[in-house]
């Protein structure tokens, strides 16, 4: 026996399909796309949860330092908020460099968190290879000759909870950290794009670094926190996006997501690739893999192409790229660091 409407992505999809976004990018002249950029900065900040009026000193301090041959490591600690610290591993290239150099933030995915992307194993020794989904892609950095800030995200690795930390390395604190900030009127992605915020202060007080060609590079939700800091912080000169940047309607509203890619009431105001459109025309860079189940390369190519019509209307469409390789949910990298080399 058939009974209608008992689809629940159908209905989804309907909803979606009537939904008028009210910010969504119509400007046809440079002038109102800038005006159209602050007006829809402000609502995401908004929507996001907001951020703190006043910024703590940063009180940051070098936990362990170690030469590592090509490079070195310094394990850091800063202060995010009052009551929260930031937890990562400032890379610099070998020997050190005599005037600034670029530099590049890097957010981990899901999985043990920034350790898996600077080549540290589980059992604290390093990697004699490029390995995991997420290829050391800090690690590459730093080897490419950028000064690069690994940066923990809340809930994982070492920013996790006592439970999850019981529960075994892989395991995140993503859920229930997620579940108390939407509780609170945030989100974990406000809260993970402000440690982004506070990790380019941290770089500024850098003598090392050239605080005005500073990236970020994040593979999936680390690409989420990349892709939303490069939205509200313009000090961010180029972006680089892996396995993220979709339309919400083909990736976390119809595929199973961890509750931290989710932003309360987006949709009333604006797709992903309008969010796309505040970096512009800063440089941003999207891959994804052509076998990618969570965030489908279709709608990838999809929202890099109506993100470039923004870029059109700034002057600068050449200033977004794409590649779509052979391979699932993973960090590719080639064509980005080609267009991190041109751009930064």
């Amino acid at each position: 026996m058939h009974i209608e409407n008992l689809d629940t992505l159908d209905y989804s999809m309907k909803a979606y399909e009537a939904n008028s976004r009210e910010l969504s990018f119509r400007a046809e002249s440079k002038a109102e796309a800038r005006r159209w950029q602050r007006r829809l900065r402000a609502k995401l900040v908004e929507l996001l949860g907001g951020f703190p009026e006043e910024r703590v000193p940063l009180k940051a301090r070098t936990v362990e330092a170690k030469d590592l041959g090509s490079y070195t490591r310094e394990t850091i600690v800063f202060k995010s908020r009052a009551d929260m610290a930031i937890y990562g591993y400032y890379l610099l290239p070998k020997p050190k460099p005599e005037t600034p150099i670029p530099a590049v933030i890097c957010f981990p995915g899901h999985g043990r968190g920034v350790d898996e992307i600077v080549g540290i194993q589980e059992d604290g020794s390093l990697r004699d290879e490029y390995g995991g989904y997420q290829y050391d892609f800090a690690l590459q950095c730093v080897h490419r000759g950028y000064a690069t800030l690994a940066v923990e995200q809340f809930g994982f690795g070492h920013r996790r909870d006592e439970r999850a930390r019981d529960a075994g390395p892989g395991n995140t604190s993503c859920q229930p950290s997620s579940g108390a900030a939407l509780l609170l009127g945030q989100t974990m992605i406000g809260w993970r794009v402000y440690d982004g915020i506070r990790a380019i202060d941290y770089l500024e007080t850098r003598d090392e670094v050239d605080a005005n060609r500073i990236a970020d590079m994040g593979i999936s939700g680390g690409g989420t926190t990349a892709f939303y800091l490069s939205a509200v912080d313009e000090r961010v000169a180029v972006s680089i996006i892996s396995g993220y940047f979709n339309t919400y309607r083909d990736s976390i509203m119809s595929v199973s997501h961890c509750i931290d890619n989710y932003i309360p009431g987006i949709l009333r105001y604006a797709e992903m690739y309008d969010i796309a459109g505040l970096i512009a025309p800063r440089p941003l860079f999207a891959e994804s893999g052509d076998e990618d189940g969570i965030f489908p390369h279709e709608a990838t190519e999809y929202a890099v192409e109506r993100a470039r019509s923004i870029y059109e209307i700034l002057g600068h469409p050449e200033r977004i790229g794409l590649q779509v390789f052979k391979g699932k949910h993973s960090f590719h990298g080639r064509g980005a660091f080609e267009f991190l080399e041109r751009w930064l």
